[in-house]
Parts: structure tokens; C-alpha cells; sequence
């Protein structure tokens, strides 16, 4: 075996690709199901490379499909999302969006290179039994695309005995990987209470018009009590608010007769959940009595909570620790209230989901910007890391000829 954690000849050679690629997706970010270019550009690179493609699945999604050298009726399917963010980027960087309101700010676009990594260097060298699966996931941020996939028959028609996932990790040392078996990621849910009144004149007769600013005022504050006093010490669940908005600014005299709140809530499981959808619609209610307005409140939950299983976990480790060393892989890593709605098809199929560090604030010349930040940048030095364990994971799980990635 060769040094821990090196980097072979055959991810290293292709990395000025991979980091052009990456960088001109970042260039040119798509929101959830409008990824045709990024996905026509993963399907040629598929085809160029002699793998078989299939596109349009669940919409945007594109599935390639790698058969080893070697007789196996064994089958994996690997997963990246291609989407980005309705996010105006900040960056200053040279391949910084082109796209108005449109950015990367998750690392999709490094996702998606690193498993394009993944099946160049497979492609190349199929030393293994059985059959991979490649899959491009659209629409991760939201928009349903995991279930889309599903609902298209993504595992009948790409049948797999286990499904695997990867998410970069700010703060999170390059090199590292970090995965826990069980719960992981929390269910997320969106919410929106549209608050209804008269409105008014805010200078002359405010006493005869429904004040929806205090309604809202006194809905955000008594959100806080919940997560406090309603849920138990021992559960996590988060509530916060993105969005308030009502009236106009070019009329400060006016009171709205419409104001609207919302934002994301998260938890671990169905009792919680169904908690955190009961008081909210109970504290709007009780919020626009308090003023002799309505409420109408809207609740969904864009990902399940993702349950890493055991087997496939242990399996995702070994490979981690086959590139990283045993002392660079956290077993148990602490649950985040992050979203992923790949968590849909870990209840399809057994699988599990890891982190892979994207650098510390050292690491990254002194600033260390979070996901979703318009700051955010994927670290492109964690490239060969991710590509090198998709690989290992392949040749692991699929009988492998070198024990190297």
C-alpha cells in the first residue's frame, strides 16, 4: 500500500481538469431544475469518458452507469447535487458567478466535480465486480429534487444494493472525514403565516386599523418560548425567521393589510416535528387575535431527518480511513441541524452519508465562510481527497483490485 492518504497518479494528473471544471460550474450556477447546463456539461463529460448516460431523470438529473472488468452482481450508486443558491456572491473571485442572484454557496459545483473525479479515474481503470452508479442529483436546496429522482423509478431503473453521499464541511480540516451512524442531519421544514387585516392610515387613524406590525412582533417573540419551554432538554430543534415583510417603502404612513413571516424549522424526528408544526400555527393564531387579525399559516418539510445505516457506514469509515488514515476519520462526529434531503434515499435504500473537510480558517489564509454565506468558496485543495475516496469506496465495496484510491 502506498503512503496514507496519498494521492495516486491517476487522481493527480486529472486534478487542472477537475479544478477548471469545478471553477466553471461556479461560474455558471443554476437553481433546482434549471440545472441544464451544469447537467449537459456532467453528461458529456460521462460520455466522453465511455460511461453510459442517461439524463433527464427526475427532471434535470443525469445517472451515468460503470460496469467492472470483472463478473459481479454487486451494485452501488454514488450521489452529488448540482444545484446552487439564489444568493448574490460576494467573493471577488475570478470565476465568481455570472448569474445574477445565482451562487454556489454550498459546494455543489465541488461536489459535483469530485464524483466526476470519481468516474473518470474508475473509468479508466474498472478493476472491480459489479456496477456503479453515478448520480447527479438536481434541486438538493429545496426544490424536491432527491424525491423527484425517486418518484422517476431512480432505483429501478438503476438498481443498487446501497446508496452513498458526500457534503463538504467548513471548518472542518482538509483531509478529514466526519460521519456517525444513526441520526445525522435534521429534518428541514419551511414555514410562511401571511398575517391579514384592514391596514390603514399609520399618521391619522392608527387606532381604527388592525396593526399588523405588533401581530408579527409579538408571533417572532413568542416563537423564542419554543424550542425553551416546549421542547424537551434532551431533543434539538431550531425555529428561525428569514423573511418579514409588509407594506411599502415609498408609503411609511400606511399600515398593511397584508404582512408576511417566515422561515426554516428543524428537528430529528416525527414527534418533534410534529411539535414544532403545532405551536407555530398555535402562537400565529393567538398572535393576530391579540389585534383582531388573521393568520394563515403554511408548514412543509423539504428533507426527512437523514439516518445514516450501520453496515454501509462502517463501510463509508473504512474507505475514509483507507484514504485519510484511521486518525483523520471522526465515528462520531455530533449531529448538525443541517438539511439534506439525499436523506430520501437513504429511506430507500441502505446507505450513508459522510463530511469531508473544506478547511479551516488557517488553512484558508485567515477566514473560514459558512455554507450559504455569499463569502463561501469550495476549497479546491479538497478535491483529490473526495475523488480518492469515492474511489476506494467503489473498490472496497465492489471487490477491488488495489487497495489504493
Amino acid at each position: 500500500m502506498k503512503r496514507r492518504g496519498a494521492i495516486t497518479a491517476g487522481i493527480e494528473r486529472h486534478l487542472p481538469e477537475l479544478v477548471a471544471l469545478r471553477r466553471d460550474i461556479h461560474a455558471h450556477p443554476e437553481l433546482g431544475n434549471e440545472e441544464t447546463r451544469t447537467a449537459a456539461l456532467v453528461a458529456d463529460r460521462l460520455r466522453r469518458w465511455g460511461i453510459e448516460t442517461t439524463e433527464r431523470v427526475g427532471g434535470t438529473g443525469v445517472v451515468g452507469t460503470l460496469r467492472g472488468r470483472r463478473p459481479g452482481q454487486g451494485a452501488i450508486a454514488l450521489r452529488a447535487d448540482m444545484d446552487a443558491l439564489a444568493l448574490t456572491e460576494q467573493t471577488g473571485l475570478p470565476y465568481a458567478s455570472a448569474n445574477p442572484g445565482r451562487m454556489h454557496a454550498c459546494g455543489h459545483d465541488g461536489h459535483t466535480a469530485m464524483l466526476l473525479g470519481a468516474a473518470r479515474v474508475l473509468a479508466e481503470d474498472p478493476d472491480f465486480a459489479g456496477t456503479v452508479h453515478f448520480i447527479f442529483q438536481p434541486a438538493e436546496e429545496g426544490r424536491g429534487g432527491a424525491k423527484a429522482m425517486l418518484d422517476d423509478g431512480l432505483f429501478d431503473r438503476f438498481p443498487c444494493d446501497a446508496v452513498y453521499g458526500l457534503h463538504n464541511m467548513p471548518g472542518l480540516p482538509v483531509g478529514r472525514f466526519a460521519a456517525r451512524k444513526g441520526p445525522m442531519m435534521a429534518a428541514s421544514g419551511r414555514w410562511t403565516v401571511t398575517f391579514r387585516g384592514t391596514g390603514g392610515h399609520g399618521g391619522n387613524s392608527p387606532h381604527s386599523a388592525t396593526d399588523l406590525a405588533v401581530a408579527q412582533a409579538i408571533f417572532v417573540q413568542a416563537l423564542q418560548g419554543v424550542v425553551s419551554r416546549d421542547v424537551p432538554a434532551l431533543e434539538s430543534v431550531v425555529i428561525s425567521v428569514g423573511h418579514i415583510g409588509g407594506g411599502s417603502i415609498e408609503a411609511l404612513n400606511v399600515m398593511p393589510a397584508e404582512l408576511v413571516v417566515g422561515g426554516t424549522m428543524r428537528a430529528f424526528n416525527a414527534p418533534m416535528q410534529a411539535l414544532v408544526e403545532r405551536r407555530i400555527r398555535e402562537l400565529a393564531e393567538l398572535s393576530a387575535a391579540t389585534q383582531g387579525a388573521s393568520a394563515e399559516t403554511r408548514l412543509w418539510w423539504n428533507a426527512v431527518p437523514l439516518v445514516n445505516h450501520g453496515p454501509q457506514t462502517e463501510a463509508a469509515l473504512a474507505a475514509a480511513r483507507r484514504v485519510a488514515g484511521a486518525d483523520r476519520v471522526d465515528a462520531e462526529t455530533a449531529p448538525v441541524t443541517g438539511g439534506e434531503d439525499f436523506a430520501y434515499m437513504l429511506q430507500a435504500r441502505p446507505g450513508a452519508f459522510v463530511f469531508l473537510g473544506n478547511g479551516t480558517a488557517g488553512e484558508r489564509g485567515g477566514a473560514c465562510h459558512d455554507l450559504h454565506s455569499p463569502l463561501y468558496d469550495f476549497n479546491d485543495a479538497a478535491l483529490p481527497h473526495g475523488v480518492a475516496y469515492w474511489v476506494a469506496l467503489v473498490r472496497q465495496e465492489l471487490g477491488g483490485g488495489s487497495s489504493d484510491a
